[in-house]
C-alpha cells in the first residue's frame, strides 16, 4: 500500500511531458493536491481524469505551496516564472519553486535571486531517472538551495524521489552536477550505439551484444537500459533524441565558459544532432544507433 505523506501540499506541476506527468502523478499518489499545466489540452484533460485538480489554477495560485517546473529549458523556465503571465508574482510569500529543468548554473543563480527578491523560495533541483522512474516516484534529484527552500519542498521531494542529493546552500550546484551527469549519459548512449553497430560489422547480433557486454567491463547503466530497445527494434521514446542536442549543448556552453575542452562530448553531440536532422528527434534516444547503421548500410532489428 502506498504511504500517504502526513503534510499534504498544494502543488502545481508546469509541464506535463513524459517527466512532468510522472512527477505530478507521483505527488498525487502520495496525497498532495496537484494542478497540472501544459500547452497540450489533451494532456491536461487526461491529467484530470487521472486525479488531478480540475479547478483553474488561476483561482488557487495564491494558495500554492510548491510550483514544480518540468519544462525543457532555461527559456521556458524564465517565461513561466517571469514572463507576461509569470507565476512568481502571483505566489504567496514563502511559496517555493522546485526547478527541475536542465539549465546552466549561472541561470539558476540569477533566477533564484529574482525569486528571492519577490519573497519566493527556489530550489535548484534537476532530475535524473527517466519517465518510468518519474511515474514511480523514484527519481534521483540533484538539489541545491537554502535550508528554507529544502524545508518548503520536503514533502513533495519525498513523494517524487528515491534519492535526493543535497548539494549545499549555493544555488547552481545542482545544475552543475546535472551537467556532469548529462555529459556522461549522452556519451554513454552514443558510445553504446557505436559499439553495437561496430559489433554488427563483425557478425555480433544486437541480441548477443546485450547478453554478453552487459555482463562485462564495457557495460554501463545506459547500455543496459538502452541497448535492449535496439535489440527489440522498439524506439518508443522514454527519453527522446531531441533532449541531447539541448543538454549536450548546455554542457559544452558551460565547458566553453570554463575554457575546458570536451572533445568526447562534442562528438556525441554531433551524432545526436545528425539523428535529429534525419527526422529521429521524437524517437527514443537509442535511435542515435541509426546514424551509425545507415552510414555503413546495416539493417537494424525491426527494419525491413
Amino acid at each position: 500500500m502506498d504511504q500517504i505523506v502526513s503534510n499534504c501540499q498544494n502543488v502545481a506541476t508546469i509541464g506535463l511531458g513524459s517527466m512532468g506527468y510522472g512527477i505530478a502523478v507521483s505527488a498525487m499518489r502520495d496525497g498532495h493536491n496537484v494542478w497540472g499545466v501544459d500547452i497540450n489540452p489533451d494532456q491536461m484533460a487526461q491529467f484530470v481524469i487521472d486525479g488531478g485538480q480540475s479547478s483553474p489554477l488561476t483561482k488557487v495560485v495564491n494558495e500554492l505551496d510548491v510550483v514544480i517546473i518540468a519544462v525543457l529549458n532555461a527559456v521556458q523556465t524564465e517565461t513561466i516564472l517571469f514572463g507576461d503571465d509569470g507565476i512568481v508574482a502571483k505566489l504567496r510569500t514563502g511559496a517555493a519553486i522546485l526547478a527541475c529543468a536542465t539549465v546552466p548554473p549561472h541561470f539558476a543563480r540569477a533566477i533564484a535571486a529574482r525569486c528571492a527578491a519577490m519573497g519566493v523560495l527556489y530550489l535548484d533541483a534537476p532530475i535524473s531517472g527517466g519517465s518510468i522512474k518519474a511515474s514511480l516516484g523514484k527519481l534521483s534529484i540533484m538539489a541545491s538551495g537554502t535550508p528554507e527552500a529544502f524545508s518548503a519542498v520536503q514533502p513533495v521531494l519525498k513523494s517524487i524521489s528515491e534519492t535526493v542529493f543535497a548539494l549545499g546552500d549555493d544555488v547552481g550546484a545542482g545544475s552543475a552536477m546535472k551537467a556532469v551527469n548529462q555529459l556522461l549519459a549522452g556519451v554513454h548512449i552514443a558510445a553504446m550505439a557505436e559499439a553495437l553497430t561496430f559489433g554488427m560489422t563483425q557478425g555480433v547480433t544486437p541480441e548477443k551484444f546485450v547478453e554478453v557486454i552487459s555482463k562485462c567491463a564495457g557495460t554501463s547503466w545506459m547500455l543496459e537500459n538502452r541497448a535492449p530497445h535496439i535489440a527489440a527494434g522498439d524506439y518508443t521514446p522514454q527519453s527522446s533524441v531531441n533532449i541531447w542536442p539541448k543538454d549536450l549543448g548546455i554542457v559544452l556552453d558551460i565547458a566553453k565558459e570554463a575554457q575546458f575542452a570536451a572533445p568526447i562530448a562534442t562528438a556525441a553531440l554531433q551524432q545526436f544532432t545528425a539523428a535529429a536532422v534525419m527526422g529521429l528527434g521524437g524517437e527514443d534516444d537509442a535511435a542515435v544507433v541509426k546514424v551509425y547503421a545507415r552510414s555503413v548500410g546495416l539493417t537494424l532489428p525491426g527494419e525491413l
